[in-house]
Protein backbone atom coordinates (compact mmCIF):
# COMPACT_ATOMS: atom_id res chain seq x y z
CA UNK A 1 0.00 0.00 0.00
CA UNK A 2 1.66 3.20 -0.84
CA UNK A 3 0.31 7.12 -0.62
CA UNK A 4 0.79 10.42 -0.72
CA UNK A 5 1.33 12.60 2.67
CA UNK A 6 1.25 16.09 1.92
CA UNK A 7 2.33 19.76 3.53
CA UNK A 8 0.21 22.29 4.36
CA UNK A 9 0.27 25.67 5.12
CA UNK A 10 -1.42 27.69 7.56
CA UNK A 11 -2.91 30.82 5.55
CA UNK A 12 -3.66 32.09 8.69
CA UNK A 13 -2.45 31.77 12.51
CA UNK A 14 -4.13 33.52 15.25
CA UNK A 15 -3.34 32.22 18.91
CA UNK A 16 -4.63 33.00 22.19
CA UNK A 17 -3.53 32.01 25.54
CA UNK A 18 -2.76 28.84 27.15
CA UNK A 19 -4.99 26.79 27.83
CA UNK A 20 -5.67 24.30 31.44
CA UNK A 21 -4.50 21.53 29.20
CA UNK A 22 -1.35 23.45 28.62
CA UNK A 23 -1.75 23.91 25.21
CA UNK A 24 -2.37 27.60 23.81
CA UNK A 25 -5.57 28.49 22.07
CA UNK A 26 -5.80 28.92 17.98
CA UNK A 27 -7.63 29.68 15.25
CA UNK A 28 -6.09 28.47 12.04
CA UNK A 29 -6.31 27.97 8.31
CA UNK A 30 -5.08 24.99 7.28
CA UNK A 31 -4.41 24.21 3.58
CA UNK A 32 -3.23 21.33 2.16
CA UNK A 33 0.02 21.84 -0.64
CA UNK A 34 1.12 19.47 -3.43
CA UNK A 35 4.78 18.80 -1.69
CA UNK A 36 4.64 15.33 -0.72
CA UNK A 37 6.46 12.43 1.31
CA UNK A 38 5.49 9.09 -0.23
CA UNK A 39 4.32 6.28 2.71
CA UNK A 40 4.46 2.52 1.69
CA UNK A 41 2.42 0.18 4.47
CA UNK A 42 3.13 -3.59 4.03
CA UNK A 43 2.09 -6.66 6.68
CA UNK A 44 5.72 -7.79 8.65
CA UNK A 45 6.48 -10.16 11.51
CA UNK A 46 7.30 -6.97 13.68
CA UNK A 47 6.87 -2.68 13.60
CA UNK A 48 9.49 -1.61 11.67
CA UNK A 49 9.45 2.21 9.80
CA UNK A 50 12.16 2.79 7.51
CA UNK A 51 13.79 5.89 4.95
CA UNK A 52 13.39 8.34 7.67
CA UNK A 53 16.07 8.01 10.53
CA UNK A 54 14.81 10.84 12.48
CA UNK A 55 11.23 9.43 12.90
CA UNK A 56 9.09 8.71 15.71
CA UNK A 57 5.97 10.17 14.92
CA UNK A 58 4.97 7.49 11.93
CA UNK A 59 6.17 4.54 14.68
CA UNK A 60 4.19 5.89 17.75
CA UNK A 61 1.36 6.71 15.21
CA UNK A 62 1.52 2.88 14.52
CA UNK A 63 1.94 1.53 17.78
CA UNK A 64 -1.19 4.00 19.45
CA UNK A 65 -3.55 2.51 16.51
CA UNK A 66 -2.20 -1.27 17.46
CA UNK A 67 -2.94 -0.43 20.76
CA UNK A 68 -6.62 0.96 20.29
CA UNK A 69 -7.01 -1.97 17.99
CA UNK A 70 -5.86 -5.00 19.98
CA UNK A 71 -3.76 -5.88 17.90
CA UNK A 72 0.07 -6.24 17.50
CA UNK A 73 1.40 -3.58 15.38
CA UNK A 74 2.66 -5.97 12.96
CA UNK A 75 3.74 -3.28 10.13
CA UNK A 76 6.59 -1.99 7.70
CA UNK A 77 6.27 1.17 7.16
CA UNK A 78 8.82 2.89 4.81
CA UNK A 79 8.80 6.93 4.24
CA UNK A 80 10.15 8.80 1.50
CA UNK A 81 11.04 12.85 2.15
CA UNK A 82 10.18 15.60 0.40
CA UNK A 83 9.02 17.80 2.80
CA UNK A 84 11.42 19.75 4.43
CA UNK A 85 11.99 18.36 8.32
CA UNK A 86 10.96 21.37 10.94
CA UNK A 87 9.65 23.49 8.15
CA UNK A 88 6.21 24.39 9.79
CA UNK A 89 5.14 22.52 6.56
CA UNK A 90 3.18 19.57 8.49
CA UNK A 91 5.42 16.70 7.05
CA UNK A 92 5.54 14.54 9.97
CA UNK A 93 1.92 15.07 10.91
CA UNK A 94 1.00 14.12 7.84
CA UNK A 95 3.41 11.40 7.92
CA UNK A 96 1.43 10.13 10.63
CA UNK A 97 -1.93 10.63 9.30
CA UNK A 98 -1.47 8.70 5.89
CA UNK A 99 0.38 5.84 7.70
CA UNK A 100 -2.48 5.52 10.23
CA UNK A 101 -5.15 5.68 7.66
CA UNK A 102 -3.08 2.95 5.53
CA UNK A 103 -2.69 0.33 8.83
CA UNK A 104 -6.31 1.42 9.92
CA UNK A 105 -7.52 -0.09 6.60
CA UNK A 106 -5.49 -3.23 7.21
CA UNK A 107 -7.24 -3.95 10.31
CA UNK A 108 -10.25 -7.09 10.18
CA UNK A 109 -12.41 -4.34 12.16
CA UNK A 110 -11.25 -0.73 10.84
CA UNK A 111 -11.69 2.29 13.25
CA UNK A 112 -14.59 4.45 12.28
CA UNK A 113 -13.55 7.89 11.07
CA UNK A 114 -14.57 9.83 14.61
CA UNK A 115 -12.58 7.39 16.77
CA UNK A 116 -9.17 7.50 13.94
CA UNK A 117 -9.88 11.41 14.60
CA UNK A 118 -9.32 10.95 18.16
CA UNK A 119 -6.71 9.04 17.91
CA UNK A 120 -5.30 11.28 15.77
CA UNK A 121 -5.35 14.12 18.00
CA UNK A 122 -3.20 12.44 20.67
CA UNK A 123 0.04 12.30 18.28
CA UNK A 124 -0.32 16.07 17.51
CA UNK A 125 -2.92 18.95 16.79
CA UNK A 126 -2.35 18.85 12.91
CA UNK A 127 -2.48 15.11 12.60
CA UNK A 128 -6.48 15.01 12.07
CA UNK A 129 -6.32 17.70 9.45
CA UNK A 130 -4.38 15.39 7.51
CA UNK A 131 -7.39 12.65 7.52
CA UNK A 132 -9.85 15.88 6.10
CA UNK A 133 -10.38 16.43 2.90
CA UNK A 134 -10.59 20.16 1.50
CA UNK A 135 -8.90 22.90 3.21
CA UNK A 136 -9.95 23.04 7.52
CA UNK A 137 -10.65 25.85 10.17
CA UNK A 138 -8.83 24.44 13.08
CA UNK A 139 -9.94 25.21 16.70
CA UNK A 140 -9.38 24.50 20.12
CA UNK A 141 -5.47 23.34 20.22
CA UNK A 142 -6.22 23.23 16.50
CA UNK A 143 -7.38 19.76 16.18
CA UNK A 144 -11.09 20.64 16.07
CA UNK A 145 -12.00 20.76 12.54
CA UNK A 146 -14.63 22.76 9.95
CA UNK A 147 -14.04 22.16 6.46
CA UNK A 148 -13.74 25.95 4.61
CA UNK A 149 -14.58 26.53 1.00
CA UNK A 150 -11.72 28.63 0.14
CA UNK A 151 -10.73 28.91 -3.48
CA UNK A 152 -7.90 26.78 -4.92
CA UNK A 153 -6.96 28.28 -8.35
CA UNK A 154 -3.58 30.02 -7.59
CA UNK A 155 -0.17 29.10 -7.57
CA UNK A 156 2.26 29.14 -4.20
CA UNK A 157 6.27 29.46 -3.70
CA UNK A 158 7.84 28.02 -0.77
CA UNK A 159 10.75 29.56 0.23
CA UNK A 160 12.95 28.02 3.27
CA UNK A 161 15.68 30.53 4.32
CA UNK A 162 19.33 30.09 4.12
CA UNK A 163 20.75 28.71 6.97
CA UNK A 164 17.22 28.98 8.86
CA UNK A 165 16.44 26.58 11.87
CA UNK A 166 13.34 25.87 13.57
CA UNK A 167 13.25 26.31 17.74
CA UNK A 168 11.66 24.19 19.57
CA UNK A 169 7.50 24.47 19.48
CA UNK A 170 7.44 25.07 22.74
CA UNK A 171 10.32 27.86 22.62
CA UNK A 172 8.46 29.14 19.65
CA UNK A 173 5.20 29.73 22.34
CA UNK A 174 7.57 30.67 25.32
CA UNK A 175 8.72 33.30 23.46
CA UNK A 176 4.79 34.36 22.13
CA UNK A 177 4.12 34.10 26.05
CA UNK A 178 6.72 36.41 27.07
CA UNK A 179 5.67 39.20 24.71
CA UNK A 180 2.42 38.74 25.48
CA UNK A 181 1.18 38.17 22.39
CA UNK A 182 -2.64 36.65 23.36
CA UNK A 183 -3.39 39.71 24.03
CA UNK A 184 -6.33 41.03 21.71
CA UNK A 185 -6.73 37.39 20.84
CA UNK A 186 -10.63 38.00 20.77
CA UNK A 187 -10.30 40.76 18.43
CA UNK A 188 -8.00 39.08 15.92
CA UNK A 189 -9.94 35.64 16.63
CA UNK A 190 -13.21 37.96 15.14
CA UNK A 191 -11.08 39.18 12.50
CA UNK A 192 -10.07 36.26 10.96
CA UNK A 193 -13.77 34.74 11.29
CA UNK A 194 -14.56 37.76 9.11
CA UNK A 195 -12.37 38.18 6.66
CA UNK A 196 -12.95 34.27 6.03
CA UNK A 197 -16.54 35.30 4.89
CA UNK A 198 -15.56 37.71 2.60
CA UNK A 199 -13.22 35.31 0.87
CA UNK A 200 -14.61 34.33 -2.98
CA UNK A 201 -11.14 34.41 -4.97
CA UNK A 202 -8.05 33.77 -4.48
CA UNK A 203 -7.01 37.67 -3.96
CA UNK A 204 -9.50 37.79 -1.17
CA UNK A 205 -6.96 35.75 0.66
CA UNK A 206 -4.51 38.55 1.43
CA UNK A 207 -7.15 40.27 3.73
CA UNK A 208 -6.35 37.21 6.01
CA UNK A 209 -4.90 38.43 9.50
CA UNK A 210 -0.74 37.60 9.80
CA UNK A 211 0.38 34.76 11.16
CA UNK A 212 0.88 35.41 15.16
CA UNK A 213 3.29 33.18 15.83
CA UNK A 214 6.21 33.69 13.46
CA UNK A 215 7.24 36.66 10.96
CA UNK A 216 9.85 37.41 8.57
CA UNK A 217 11.34 40.04 6.75
CA UNK A 218 11.22 37.61 3.80
CA UNK A 219 7.88 38.00 3.07
CA UNK A 220 8.65 41.45 1.61
CA UNK A 221 10.62 39.47 -0.90
CA UNK A 222 7.72 37.39 -2.16
CA UNK A 223 5.48 40.17 -2.14
CA UNK A 224 8.01 42.14 -4.28
CA UNK A 225 8.07 39.14 -6.89
CA UNK A 226 4.73 39.18 -6.94
CA UNK A 227 2.94 37.26 -4.41
CA UNK A 228 -0.37 38.86 -3.53
CA UNK A 229 0.19 37.13 0.13
CA UNK A 230 3.26 36.37 1.62
CA UNK A 231 3.57 34.73 5.08
CA UNK A 232 5.63 32.40 7.34
CA UNK A 233 3.91 29.02 8.01
CA UNK A 234 2.96 27.62 11.15
CA UNK A 235 5.75 28.15 13.51
CA UNK A 236 8.47 28.71 10.37
CA UNK A 237 11.04 28.53 9.47
CA UNK A 238 9.50 28.25 5.67
CA UNK A 239 7.51 31.02 4.17
CA UNK A 240 4.80 30.83 1.62
CA UNK A 241 3.90 33.37 -1.34
CA UNK A 242 0.59 33.01 -2.98
CA UNK A 243 0.36 34.14 -7.04
CA UNK A 244 -2.07 34.37 -9.60
CA UNK A 245 -0.09 32.68 -12.60
CA UNK A 246 2.40 29.90 -13.21
CA UNK A 247 4.23 32.40 -14.86
CA UNK A 248 5.00 34.97 -12.13
CA UNK A 249 4.97 32.25 -9.61
CA UNK A 250 7.86 30.16 -12.04
CA UNK A 251 9.46 33.61 -12.37
CA UNK A 252 9.37 34.42 -8.36
CA UNK A 253 10.99 31.02 -7.73
CA UNK A 254 13.67 31.46 -9.89
CA UNK A 255 14.41 34.85 -8.61
CA UNK A 256 14.25 34.04 -4.23
CA UNK A 257 16.72 30.83 -4.86
CA UNK A 258 19.59 33.34 -3.74
CA UNK A 259 18.03 33.15 -0.51
CA UNK A 260 17.22 29.91 0.11
CA UNK A 261 15.92 26.60 -0.93
CA UNK A 262 12.30 27.01 -3.05
CA UNK A 263 9.50 24.93 -4.31
CA UNK A 264 6.56 25.85 -6.26
CA UNK A 265 3.72 23.82 -5.45
CA UNK A 266 -0.26 24.74 -5.71
CA UNK A 267 -3.47 24.02 -3.41
CA UNK A 268 -4.18 19.77 -3.17
CA UNK A 269 -7.44 18.57 -1.67
CA UNK A 270 -6.55 15.58 -0.41
CA UNK A 271 -3.88 12.91 -0.07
Amino acid sequence: MRAPAAAKINLALVVGSTREDGKHEVLTVLQRIGLVDRIELDPADRLEVRGFEGDTIVRGALEALALKAGVEPRWRARIEKEIPVAGGLGGGSSDAATALRLANETLPEPLPPDELHALAATLGADVPFFLADGPQLGSGDGSTLEPLDLPQDYWVVLLLPNGATKPSTASIYGQFDARDGARGWEERQDALTHALTCVARPRDLAALPPNDLASSPLAEELLAAGAFRADVSGAGPTLYGLFHHKRDAEAARRSLRRLGRTWLTAPAWYG
